[in-house]
């Protein structure tokens, strides 16, 4: 008996179809070929692709706040700025995870009220620092720009074709780029 097909299955499989041809090759056609269903049987699950794309940037995310780095820096009493970089670091990573997951995770629209924690742990986070609300949100969300930007470029070369030195160079960019938002966030506190 075939597997039952759902919402979290599509999913899943389409996540590993980007892994295998990236975004530009992920069809509802080619992903309805690897669950073995006619097309027409993901549109009882999503209305289309970029449909699809949301709940795929929603699962991304659910992995990140499941696995979340920036929780132990906090829960240790870690200063702002540590876990302002661990929020970076962690999101880059989930970013990286799969390929073309900057470009999947641009533009979507999450709404599942469950994952309120990837904004408010970092939310958090700034406020404690001393930032007001409004203040926090610009905050998180320059550092979100950065490092859906960052991850971006980073997958448009393929790093195998890199040396070492000049892969290192990326992870060197990132840590200043970082660097470089929080310092500029410090000054804004004072």
């Amino acid at each position: 008996m075939a597997e039952r097909l759902d919402r979290q299955r599509v999913v899943r499989a389409a996540l590993a179809l980007l892994d295998e041809v990236g975004l530009d090759g992920l069809t509802l056609r080619r992903l309805a070929q690897d669950l073995d269903v006619k097309a027409p049987a993901l549109y009882w699950h999503f209305a289309g692709k970029r449909d699809l794309l949301d709940e795929m940037a929603a699962t991304m995310l659910r992995d990140l706040v499941e696995g979340a780095a920036w929780d132990e820096a906090v829960a240790a009493g870690a200063p702002w700025q540590e876990c302002v970089r661990e929020s970076a670091t962690a999101l880059r990573e989930m970013l990286l995870s799969h390929r073309d997951g900057a470009r999947v995770f641009s533009g979507t629209f999450v709404t599942d009220e469950s994952l309120r924690g990837a904004v408010e742990v970092p939310m958090g986070i700034l406020t404690a620092a001393g930032f007001g609300p409004d203040g926090a949100a610009r905050a998180w969300g320059t550092l979100l720009a950065f490092v859906l930007g960052f991850v971006v470029e980073e997958q448009a070369v393929d790093l195998r074709e890199l040396d070492r030195s000049q892969a290192a160079a990326f992870e060197e960019r990132f840590v200043f780029g970082v660097d470089v938002i929080v310092a500029g966030l410090a000054t804004r506190l004072g």
